[in-house]
């Protein structure tokens, strides 16, 4: 039984190895820590128990990241989150990721992870107030192309619920873009879809970094 007295994070991670790496060195800082294998799994643990804290990795299966934090911002706004990945470099959120936090698996210490999660609780509250005042994004995966040839996405608004087509350009930008409603005032918020033009390097040389930095923390 998780114990309440310390704060909850959930580790989301299709990789094992890199779960079990992970969730060891967040509870050897004082987390209690739950995972799950992709989004979806990860929906199903947030029907149970809300954390204090989700760590999502980027490029998954069934459900990727990507979508997986629009999904939580839109339905858990008061849950700040991080990003995970070996694709990117750095410490800035990556443009079109819905995330509060970054953090690079590679290249990275475990140190700056902590410290990360315990920014993301102590100015919770703030957070929360900001999400909830600016509407999340929707996550829109490419639908193909027209009877003419031409790429297109299908939205729904967020306000109204109607699904309206939309023409995009082939090539997909990473970040947040906005279009007014065809049927209703609303201005929908949203994100195509480009996480199959993102790879992350091998995730066992991960694995095998982190699961040495978990040792020396013993």
């Amino acid at each position: 039984m998780a114990d309440r007295s310390r704060h909850q994070i959930l580790l989301v991670d299709d990789e094992a190895s890199i779960r079990e790496c992970f969730a060891m060195l967040l509870s050897s800082a004082g987390y209690d820590v739950a995972t799950a294998k992709d989004g979806f799994d990860a929906l199903l643990h947030l029907k149970r128990a809300l954390p204090d804290v989700i760590i999502s990795d980027l490029n998954m299966p069934q459900m990727s990241g990507f979508e997986f934090l629009s999904v939580v911002r839109r339905r858990f706004p008061q849950i700040p989150v991080i990003a995970m990945s070996g694709a990117y470099a750095g410490d800035a959120v990556p443009g079109g990721i819905i995330a509060d936090a970054f953090f690079a698996k590679s290249g990275s210490h475990a140190e700056t992870l902590f410290s990360t999660v315990a920014d993301l609780i102590r100015t919770s509250g703030a957070r929360e107030a900001a999400h909830r005042n600016k509407s999340a994004p929707v996550w829109i995966p490419r639908n193909g192309k027209d009877s003419e040839g031409v790429p297109y996405v299908v939205l729904t608004c967020t306000e109204c619920l109607r699904s309206f087509p939309l023409s995009v350009t082939e090539k997909v930008i990473p970040e947040v873009r906005e279009t007014p409603c065809w049927f209703c005032p609303n201005t929908v918020r949203y994100v195509i879809d480009f996480s199959q033009s993102v790879v992350s390097p091998g995730k066992r040389a991960q694995s095998a970094a982190y699961a040495g930095e978990t040792e020396a923390t013993a």
